[in-house]
Parts: C-alpha cells; structure tokens; sequence
C-alpha cells in the first residue's frame, strides 16, 4: 500500500569530529531523533568536502583525515521538526542545517 504526504526535510552538514556531551555530534542527534519518536534519520559520511573555512577535508591513501564531512538527513511532519530545532540549535555549534518542504511516498506492507 503507498501513502503519500506533506514532510519536511531537514540535512545538517557538521564535520565528523564534532562532539556534544562527550559523544560524537551525529550520534548524539541520532540517538535524540530516536528518542523524540522522529519516523527515521540517516547519517552520510563524505568521502571530501570544505565548510566555511575553506579547508579541504578528503580520504587519502596517503593520509586519512580526522574531520571528514558529515550529513544528517531526517524526514518527518512539520509539527515533529519544529519540536527538535531547538535541540539542534543547542548542539551544533559550527555547521550548517538546511530545510525544504518535501512530498513522500510511504511503501508499507
């Protein structure tokens, strides 16, 4: 059966390096979107990227990096966004968080 519905989507770019309360950023924000019954989150580690600063931040044979980029998406109703940002907005300290209205398809069995 598909659904189809109005979403909000949120992507927030922090370097892997970054950490909130002694843990690692994104784990922190994976584990608090659980927590606040959010439908799902995926955490995208980059291969190369530059933030603000302009440093290039890449995979090397020769050398690995120690802050590659890193993006978070999370997908839910408006409602359930707007009840985390204030969460967000205390744990990033440098990066960048985007948000964009978004249709989805629900699949489910």
């Amino acid at each position: 059966m598909k659904r189809e519905e109005e979403a909000v989507l949120l992507r927030i770019f922090i370097g892997e390096s970054d950490k909130y309360r002694g843990k690692p950023l994104y784990q922190y924000l994976l584990e608090m979107f659980r927590k606040e019954g959010l439908s799902g989150a995926t955490v995208f580690r980059g291969i190369a990227g530059f933030g603000k600063k302009s440093v290039l931040q890449a995979t090397s044979i020769l050398r690995l990096s120690t802050d590659l980029p890193i993006v978070i998406e999370v997908v839910d109703t408006r409602e359930k966004i707007e009840r985390i940002k204030p969460i967000i907005d205390e744990a990033v300290k440098e990066g960048l968080v985007t948000e964009e209205k978004v249709r989805v398809f629900l699949y489910e069995g």
